[in-house]
């Protein structure tokens, strides 16, 4: 009899060791054991999880994404990816429990064939970050709002510095590779891998969602005290739909030490001007509109809180994501049918300053408010296009407005296409200011260069033990 159970519990080890039994406690996981989590929740959900490591901290940590969707291994042309990032500053953690919470009631509702998590996962990939800064969670203080951790193991606010494209009119401000810190390397790095269309990074200390831009040069974006964008009607809708689908943000209450926001919402400049910040850089040099969720007034909540604050977030950030599907989307064609990476799509009255481009798969996304809009592609050796569009609200229907662009060749003149080329060039502001140069090279594939799918060392050495401890028993 011990011989058959011996038998049958090597039989079952292999679904033990990659389908463990997964309970996420609400309380604080440290870096290895979500780690951990990420790990197993893989391993038990190849189908519709992928994780990936985007680098390293400082101290060597790793910089886990965990891509959640129907293909979550790589892009598929038509469905947008979306990010949320959280532990950016390291004592503001909150966020890292909301995410691995969501990622939990994502993988549980699609298992169970819930309508909302099967529409979200089949039409989005969503990739989530749950730490940014784990060197700077490793040494945090627990006080509410003043204690250690902030920055990063070299003493660092991440969020001041990535590339700032306002820095340029007071001095020259080169991307310098060796002058970002390592988590900021890996994040502008992930930026070129995939083609991010909508974003939040998760911060605490505040309950407000705030929206670009961060920063000013005193140019015509400002207005009104607050640094508008281009996009500023697209970012005040995205801000409330977070603010109000929250518990109480959209109240605007103030925290102990904070001012009152109104509708729970706020321009970055206009609430205080920053250099450097993340959410400008996703904007401006990746096309991916982000927004800073300030999600607790306290930096470090109490552990007995933290269910209560999962539920007051959940349906926001749930509600969030769905806002990847406004607007417009669709791929640009040249004259033979061949779609086309770095054409130019404008819209009317948007002038950003890094042109939106299509990426290496000839997509294009444009986050747009219903109504009509006038777009206007160009491509180098190919007639300016220029098509009115009436733009429908997509999140109800998990998926924005699709209409693809259909380029006609220049004639063969050599005067004509040159003057083709030099309408492409002005298009990018690059040339007229002295912002830096837009970058939009993209990697041939992201999202899994350093991909982990194999089960932890930890559930092997757990189960090869139990395995010798029962042989000894039955010897």
């Amino acid at each position: 009899m011990s011989s058959l159970l011996l038998l049958l519990l090597l039989f079952l080890l292999p679904f033990l060791i990659i389908t463990p039994a997964l309970t996420l406690e609400f309380r604080y996981h440290d870096n290895s054991e979500i780690e951990q989590y990420l790990l197993q929740i893989n391993a038990s959900n190849p189908d519709i999880t992928h994780l990936y490591s985007i680098g390293r901290s400082v101290r060597g940590q790793q910089l886990w994404v965990l891509a959640v969707g129907r293909s979550p291994r790589r892009h598929t042309v038509g469905i947008p990816e979306f990010k949320y990032v959280a532990n950016m500053h390291g004592n503001e953690v909150l966020g890292r429990v909301l995410l691995l919470q969501l990622i939990d009631n994502l993988v549980h509702g699609y298992r169970n064939n819930e309508t909302w998590s099967l529409q979200l996962l089949n039409s989005t990939r969503i990739h989530i970050l749950p730490t940014m800064n784990p060197d700077g969670f490793d040494d945090a203080g627990t006080h509410c709002q003043y204690s250690q951790g902030r920055f990063n193991y070299n003493g660092i606010d991440l969020n001041r510095n990535f590339p700032d494209a306002f820095a340029g009119l007071r001095r020259q401000q080169q991307v310098d590779k060796e002058k970002r810190e390592a988590e900021v390397r890996a994040v502008i790095g992930w930026l070129r891998t995939e083609s991010f269309v909508l974003s939040a990074n998760l911060h605490g200390g505040a309950l407000v969602a705030s929206y670009p831009y961060d920063n000013s040069n005193s140019g015509s974006e400002l207005v009104g005290g607050a640094s508008v964008t281009p996009d500023n009607d697209v970012f005040i809708h995205l801000a409330k739909v977070y603010s109000h689908n929250h518990a109480s943000m959209h109240r605007g209450e103030r925290c102990d030490d904070s001012t009152s926001f109104l509708d729970g919402i706020t321009n970055g400049y206009q609430w205080y001007p920053l250099t450097g910040g993340m959410q400008d850089y996703n904007y401006v040099w990746a096309q991916c509109l982000e927004l800073t969720l300030e999600v607790s007034c306290c930096k470090f909540p109490p552990v007995r809180e933290l269910p209560a604050l999962w539920t007051q977030n959940r349906r926001a950030l749930l509600a969030f994501i769905r806002q990847v599907h406004l607007g417009d989307k669709g791929r640009v064609f040249d004259s033979s049918g061949v779609p086309v990476q770095n054409a130019v799509v404008e819209v009317k009255g948007r002038r950003n300053m890094c042109p939106f481009r299509t990426d290496r798969h000839g997509e294009y996304y444009r986050l747009l408010l219903p109504g009509n809009y006038s777009f206007t592609v160009t491509y180098p050796g190919h007639e300016v296009l220029t098509e009115t569009l009436n733009v429908p609200y997509g999140p109800g229907l998990y998926s924005a407005m699709k209409h693809d662009f259909l380029l006609q060749r220049t004639p063969s003149n050599p005067t004509q296409t040159n003057l083709t080329q030099t309408n492409l060039t002005q298009t990018n502001p690059t040339q007229t200011s002295p912002t830096p140069t837009c970058n939009y090279t993209l990697h041939a594939e992201g999202g899994g260069g350093g991909a982990i799918t194999r089960p932890t060392w930890t559930g092997v050495v757990v189960a090869l033990w139990f395995v010798a401890a029962l042989r000894s028993m039955t010897d």
